[in-house]
């Protein structure tokens, strides 16, 4: 609930004895600005303020003052995430972290680098590259969202299929905890085991249990020329196949995308893809930057015919590898095409869902007909070689019942991902979005445990209150 004048006035007063005073953002529009992150359906309050610190010591400066005055606090970083994890709740500090942003050291010799939250993943992967280096996850927003945010939300991409995901490149940590105090987690070497693993407790915590100040992330050589692979489907099943024939076969593409029947029409309407063919079933699209990937991919086509593939185009230099994988990345304009071509009044929900690879096919078909059975338009991509796919819900935001119709298929899509041995998040998180899901999936003695470590690192529950394990 909001605070008292009196409180405000004493938590600013606080703030500003440690706090420059551009790291304080007091005015109406600046807090509006950063009262939710980009999650549809999940509510939001209204800041007391934001604090953009610069330095761990401002941070620390920030937990003990909200800390004694029982406010609440919500770490944000770029606000890409998609489950109404940064949230604001009434009265509390919105403690940004995107002001955090200096890449502190890269260790080539010990592969790793070390830096603050704010580091945006592509400036990250970008600096490394410069040692012969690869940061590997690369979520779709990866030119916009936080190396803090990242951790946060435990991010994958489209690569982690071969490469893995956040979790898999955090060594350590520098955080901060709710009542102020400074602790580091993890180590620099490769191997150790002392102690029960906090280091992969907070990654993916959502900003419940501490504040992340800084990281140090393991690196890998850069990756060598990537050859890509494009293969269309008369049926969902035959994808399905594809798929099955690859992981089987023991091939490690560095990228296996799926685009259901509704997306690759949305792409092929854009009219500047060369090589899709409207009317397919499901595109896979993969790749391949292996030792040898001109032969990994020819014998991964042979796969695709052998499952029914009408179509398949497959790349021989770097430049024709960039045309095949460029229908992926035109998936985000082709929506936003789609959406402006009706007037400009839809909003799309990107939603996400993990199930076993081999319910794939499955769960691309129950999607489909959720879509029919509440009359909406989904389109449905993912990462087909680690089953997580992300139908995206379009509707009018203006238009009460489509919005009712909108939440009933998301709710839909989760039981369905349930239901095949699925879970609700593969990658984006629970926030506030999927609260009511958590307890579905994980049961009430697993969820009584996440509480129970909620109340040992934050007793008071003041930092980002309300979120995944509510109390």
């Amino acid at each position: 609930m909001p605070l008292t004048s009196d409180t405000t006035a004493l938590l600013l007063e606080r703030l500003r004895s440690a706090l420059p005073a551009q790291a304080l953002l007091t005015d109406p529009a600046q807090r509006a600005a950063h009262a939710r992150d980009s999650a549809p359906f999940s509510e939001c309050g209204t800041p007391a303020v934001v604090a953009v610190p610069r330095t761990a010591e401002q941070v620390e400066h920030v937990m003990r003052t909200a800390y004694a005055l029982d406010v609440p606090v919500v770490p944000q970083g770029a606000r890409t995430g998609l489950a109404g994890a940064a949230n604001a709740v009434d009265g509390c500090v919105v403690l940004s972290t995107a002001g955090m942003d200096r890449i502190l050291s890269v260790d080539p010799a010990n592969r790793l680098v070390r830096c603050e939250p704010g580091v945006t993943t592509r400036r990250l992967a970008e600096a490394v590259a410069e040692h012969g280096l690869t940061y590997p996850p690369d979520p779709a927003s990866w030119d916009r969202c936080t190396i803090g945010g990242n951790i946060a939300t435990g991010a994958g991409g489209i690569c982690c299929v071969k490469y893995g995901v956040t979790a898999d490149y955090v060594l350590g940590l520098d955080l901060v905890l709710p009542d102020g105090r400074r602790m580091r987690t993890g180590r620099d070497t490769a191997k150790g085991v002392a102690g029960y693993d906090l280091t992969r407790l907070i990654v993916g915590s959502e900003g419940t249990l501490a504040v992340v100040v800084g990281a140090t992330l393991a690196l890998r050589p850069a990756r060598p020329p990537a050859l890509s692979l494009l293969a269309q489907f008369p049926t969902l099943t035959a994808a399905g196949d594809a798929v099955a024939a690859i992981t089987a076969a023991g091939h490690t593409p560095s990228a296996l995308e799926l685009l259901d029947r509704a997306t690759t029409r949305a792409v092929v309407d854009l009219g500047t893809h060369p090589l899709l063919r409207p009317g397919s079933a499901a595109t896979l699209i993969v790749e391949s930057d292996g030792a040898d990937p001109s032969s990994e991919l020819s014998a991964m086509e042979i796969l695709c015919k052998e499952a029914g593939a009408e179509h398949i185009a497959t790349s021989a230099t770097a430049e024709e590898a960039y045309e095949i994988i460029e229908a992926r990345r035109l998936v985000s304009p082709a929506l936003a095409a789609y959406m402006a071509s009706r007037g400009g009044r839809l909003t799309a929900f990107i939603e996400d869902v993990a199930v076993p690879r081999s319910a794939l096919p499955v769960l691309v078909g129950r999607i489909e007909e959720i879509a029919g059975r509440y009359g909406l338009r989904v389109f449905t991509l993912g990462h087909a070689g680690d089953g997580n796919l992300h139908p995206t819900v379009v509707f009018d935001e203006s238009d009460p019942d489509e919005v009712r119709r909108a939440r009933e298929a998301y709710d839909a899509i989760m039981a369905a991902g349930l239901e095949l041995g699925g879970t609700t998040t593969g990658e984006h998180g629970i926030g506030t979005l999927k609260r009511e899901w958590l307890e579905r999936e994980l049961g009430p003695v697993s969820l009584e445990l996440q509480r129970g470590l909620k109340r040992l690192f934050d007793p008071k529950n003041l930092l980002n209150p309300g979120k995944v394990v509510a109390a």
